[in-house]
C-alpha cells in the first residue's frame, strides 16, 4: 500500500481526540508534492490540521475538534472544502447512450435538473467509482467523481469516448477546472441557504435535485444532495469566487468548517462507502449492498459493463454482502480486520471502523460470508490482541435526515 494512503487512511481513523504533530509531519513527508485547493491559506488561517489526501493537501480538523464538529454537523450545519473531487460535463445528442455504457443508472430517465447516485463499472461488474449523475439540461450532463479516482475514471471515460466516436456518437467530455465544489450539511442548512439566496425557494426543492441560483450575487450550481445522511447541499462555485461564497457561509452562526475526520465519522454513521475502503474493483454494486442503484429499466436492457455479471448477482444472489455493525465497547476496528463467528471462523473482514459520536461508541462496516450477514448477528474481531464483540446492524447505523418536500 502506498505510504501516502496509508498515513492519511491512519488521521482519518482517529475519529475523536487530537492528531499528533508527529503523525502530521510522516503524513506530510510521505506525499511532499501536493495539489492544493483555492481554500488552503483559508484553511490554514482557521487552525485547520493539514494532511494528504487523494495527492491534495486538505484539512482532517479544525481547533474544535473531530468530534465537536460531528455534533455540530447533526444539530446545525458544517462547511466542507470538497474541492478536490472532480467535476465532469458531457455534450453532445448521445450523451446518454454513451453515459448509460459506463453507469448502471438509468439516466435516459432523469428529468431535467434531477440526479442520481450510480457506479461506473467494469467488465467484470467490480466497481471503477461511485459518482452522482445528473441532467443539467440542455445539451448537457454532469457527473461528480471521488479525488482518488478522478485521474482514473477520466482516462476510463476517454478511452470508452474514443470508441463511440469512432462508432459516429455524438458526445464530447469537459473536465471542469475552473470551478470549486462546497458541501453544506446539517439541519440548518437550508434555512442558511434561504439566507443567501432568497429568490429561491428551497422548500419546494426535492432531495437530488439541482439548479442554477445566485448564492450572495454570484452563480453556483446547487444540488441538494451530501454525505453525511443529513439534510445539504453541494455548491459548484467559480474558483475566483469560491472564498467569498466560503467565508460568507461560516461568517453565520450556525455554520462551522468542518474537516475530513467528521466527514468520515458522518459518512460512516450514515452507512456510505468510502471508496477504496469499502467499495473498489473487486467488489460488485450487489455484493456492495447498492443493488437500488441498478435502474429496473437497466435490469431488464442491460448494456452497461459488467452487466452479465451484475444481473447475475441480482437473480441468483452473492456469497457475502456489506454490512454494519456496532461494537458495546472497546477500542474500533480497522479495515482489514477479520470478523469471525461464535465458533472463530473467519466470516467476514471489516473495511471501515472508527468512533461514533452520536452513540458514544464504537462502530465500522465490512463484508460478511452470508448469513452473518444479518442483522442483530453477533460476531467477534481482534482488535490490539483482545477480542471484541460485534453485532451486525442495519444501515444508517444512525437514522438518516435526508429531505422530503412537505405534500
Amino acid at each position: 500500500m502506498n505510504l501516502a494512503i496509508t498515513s492519511t487512511r491512519t488521521l482519518l481513523r482517529r475519529s475523536v481526540g487530537k492528531v499528533s504533530k508527529r503523525e502530521l509531519a510522516m503524513a506530510a513527508a510521505a506525499e511532499p508534492e501536493l495539489k492544493t485547493t483555492i481554500l488552503h491559506d483559508k484553511h490554514v488561517d482557521l487552525g485547520g490540521k493539514m494532511v494528504p489526501f487523494a495527492g491534495y493537501a486538505m484539512p482532517v480538523q479544525y481547533p474544535d475538534g473531530i468530534k465537536d464538529s460531528h455534533l455540530f454537523v447533526r444539530s446545525s450545519a458544517g462547511l466542507f472544502d470538497v474541492s478536490h473531487m472532480g467535476q465532469v460535463r458531457l455534450h453532445g445528442a448521445d450523451r446518454v447512450r454513451f453515459i448509460e455504457k459506463l453507469v448502471v443508472g438509468d439516466i435516459a430517465g432523469l428529468d431535467e435538473g434531477t440526479g442520481v447516485l450510480s457506479v461506473l463499472t467494469t467488465e467484470s461488474g467490480g466497481i471503477i467509482d461511485d459518482t452522482i449523475v445528473s441532467n443539467l439540461g440542455g445539451n448537457l450532463h454532469g457527473m461528480v467523481i471521488n479525488a482518488g479516482c478522478k485521474d482514473k475514471d477520466v482516462k476510463h471515460m476517454r478511452e470508452h469516448l474514443a470508441e463511440a466516436k469512432q462508432a459516429g456518437m455524438d458526445v464530447d467530455l469537459e473536465v471542469v477546472e475552473d470551478h470549486e465544489l462546497l458541501a453544506l450539511q446539517g439541519p440548518k442548512a437550508m434555512e442558511t441557504m434561504q439566507k443567501f439566496s432568497p429568490n429561491h425557494d428551497f422548500v419546494k426543492m426535492a432531495f437530488m435535485s439541482g439548479v442554477n441560483i445566485d448564492v450572495m450575487g454570484i452563480p453556483c450550481h446547487v444540488t441538494r444532495c451530501g454525505y453525511t445522511g443529513e439534510d445539504g447541499f453541494e455548491l459548484s462555485v467559480p474558483g475566483d469566487r469560491a472564498l467569498e461564497v466560503f467565508e460568507g457561509l461560516i461568517a453565520e452562526d450556525a455554520v462551522r468548517p468542518v474537516g475530513l475526520g467528521a466527514r468520515d465519522s458522518l459518512r460512516l454513521e450514515a452507512g456510505l462507502c468510502l471508496y477504496g475502503n469499502d467499495i473498489d474493483d473487486s467488489t460488485t454494486p450487489i455484493e456492495a449492498g447498492l443493488t437500488w442503484t441498478v435502474g429496473k429499466r437497466r435490469r431488464e436492457s442491460g448494456g452497461f459493463l459488467g452487466a452479465d455479471v451484475i444481473l447475475g448477482q441480482i437473480k441468483n444472489g452473492t456469497s457475502r454482502r456489506r454490512m454494519g455493525f456496532v461494537m458495546e465497547k472497546g477500542a474500533p476496528a480497522r479495515g482489514g480486520e477479520a470478523l469471525m463467528n461464535e465458533e472463530g471462523a473467519v466470516v467476514g473482514k471489516v473495511t471501515s471502523g472508527g468512533f461514533s459520536p452520536s452513540l458514544g461508541k464504537a462502530i465500522g462496516m465490512g463484508y460478511a460470508d452470508k448469513p452473518f450477514n444479518k442483522s442483530k448477528t453477533k460476531l467477534a474481531v481482534q482488535v490490539r490482541s483482545r477480542t471484541n464483540a460485534v453485532e451486525v446492524r442495519k444501515m444508517p447505523l444512525v437514522p438518516a435526515s435526508y429531505y422530503s418536500v412537505p405534500e
